[in-house]
């Protein structure tokens, strides 16, 4: 097939799969706080339970059958809802997927919550729309300096303790340096797996509970990254305490891995720059057009198939703005999954889509008083995830739900040492088929930074403030996270 070329920091790239990853097409606007449009968010993903009555984590998708979202989320049935803006309305564009497996990271440390991180394997591949898109993943490399715009989405509580939106909510926050991150937190230690962001002595915007596992991303031209997985934090949107996510491009190795074929896009962020990883070409154009001629016709072909998850990954067509605390329009976020468990189909957490077959989210959804998250774990047959969703309850018509073949917990995290390692991978049941609400998000590489200052957003249906109820709409200013 033809290569898609494209301009990338001042060099051409050929790479499939960076033309659609980190892409929110309804999204063309940077503000704060405030309800998403549909479409706006496409790889936004519901991840719900029926233990909690419906949406509990949010993930991101990251490809046609896999999920991203946080290790800690997974310890009941779960259903996925993608394409999905409203949690009780309607939702034309939302697919819904049961999880066929969930994989939390081997190392996830629930105490630490290091290597809180999980991938989702859908029941069954999901179709890419407008409102369904997998999400550009930050490589290894990746650098997201202190400062730098972030956006995080999902249904999370608007206000530590208080209700969850209907609508999925979207905000921007700035990257708050791993340094100032750890002071912040004094004795409970911020790992080089781990990223902050949020309003460092000022407060007022964050993620939330109900919003683990979803994305926290940031924009490079017309390509969204994931950098973040929504692991914890002190209250919500406190000054003293930024947002504390897995580092995504610390894990490119894992998630790869893990996933085998058709890998998501990985995209190193650099801040001014990015370039395409790990399938990067130079292209020089010569200084007059060749004449070509051929008699051969060849039956077979070695092209690498996964180039097209960097090609589609991370954008996000029907995404007309970015805006914070506020309901999330439909389809801004595509990569954002709502886990949930099957008995009740209530949310448990979020994650993010990060290809076809896997979502990425944190290991331990809710916050340390949240004892039943113990009580209720989420496990293959309990779990199921849904993409394209906007609403929790209602009609989502973008929405998909796959079950989860496994969950892959961080081999180092260890829930006696604090969050580190909180993150998990989650193997969707089937792929999923990209659209404009249904797409992965793009990951930090390894090596990423992200300058404290810089903008993230966090998304999900997590409470709207500390200890309340549950958003019932994708939030793109909350996520329930620890």
């Amino acid at each position: 097939p033809p290569l898609v070329k494209g301009e990338v920091a001042g060099v051409s790239v050929i790479s499939p799969s960076t033309t659609l990853c980190g892409q929110a097409p309804f999204n063309n606007k940077i503000v704060g706080g405030q309800e998403a449009t549909a479409g706006a968010w496409p790889w936004q993903v519901s991840i719900q339970s029926a233990i909690f009555g419906g949406h509990f984590c949010g993930g991101s998708l990251i490809n046609k059958d896999w999920v991203l979202s946080a290790a800690h989320c997974f310890q009941s049935t779960i259903e996925i809802y993608l394409g999905r803006q409203s949690q009780s309305g309607s939702n034309p564009n939302e697919a819904f997927r049961t999880a066929r497996r969930v994989i939390n990271h081997p190392d996830y440390s629930d105490p630490t919550h290091d290597n809180d991180i999980a991938l989702l394997r859908l029941s069954s591949s999901v179709t890419f729309s407008e409102y369904i898109r997998p999400v550009c993943l930050a490589s290894a490399g990746s650098k997201f300096a202190a400062g730098s715009d972030s956006w995080v989405t999902g249904w999370g509580t608007l206000q530590s303790g208080g209700a969850s939106p209907d609508k999925l909510q979207e905000v921007m926050i700035p990257v708050v340096s791993n340094s100032d991150c750890d002071d912040a937190y004094d004795l409970l230690k911020i790992t080089s797996n781990m990223i902050c962001a949020g309003l460092l002595n000022e407060g007022g915007k964050d993620s939330c509970q109900g919003d683990s596992g979803g994305p926290l991303v940031s924009r490079n031209g017309s390509l969204w990254i994931q950098s973040g997985v929504v692991s914890f934090g002190i209250g919500c949107a406190d000054p003293k305490y930024p947002g504390v996510y897995a580092r995504v491009s610390q894990y490119q190795d894992w998630i790869t891995s893990t996933i085998g074929s058709n890998p998501p896009g990985f995209v190193e962020f650099n801040n001014n720059a990015f370039i395409n990883s790990p399938n990067l070409l130079l292209f020089f154009a010569p200084s007059s057009d060749p004449t070509l001629s051929a008699s051969t016709k060849y039956t077979t072909s070695s092209c690498q198939t996964n180039w097209l998850n960097i090609i589609m990954c991370g954008r996000a067509p029907l995404n007309p703005k970015i805006v914070g605390g506020q309901n999330a329009v439909r389809g801004s976020w595509p990569w954002q999954a709502s886990i949930n468990y099957v008995p009740n189909g209530g949310l448990v957490c979020g994650g993010s889509l990060i290809n076809k077959d896997w979502v990425l989210s944190a290991i331990n959804s809710g916050i340390k008083t949240d004892f039943y998250f113990y009580f209720y774990r989420l496990t293959v047959s309990t779990t199921v995830i849904y993409l394209g969703r906007q609403w929790q309850i209602g009609t989502n018509p973008h929405q998909i739900n796959k079950t989860v073949a496994q969950i892959i917990i961080h081999p180092k995290y260890n829930p006696d040492n604090f969050f580190e390692n909180d993150i998990a991978l989650v193997q969707l049941s089937s792929s999923v088929t990209f659209n404009d609400y249904i797409r992965p998000v793009c990951l930090a590489a390894a090596g990423s930074t992200f300058d404290a200052g810089t903008e993230s957003w966090i998304t999900g249906w997590g409470k709207l403030n500390y200890g309340g109820e549950s958003n019932l709409t994708n939030n793109q200013n909350t996520c329930a996270r620890l």
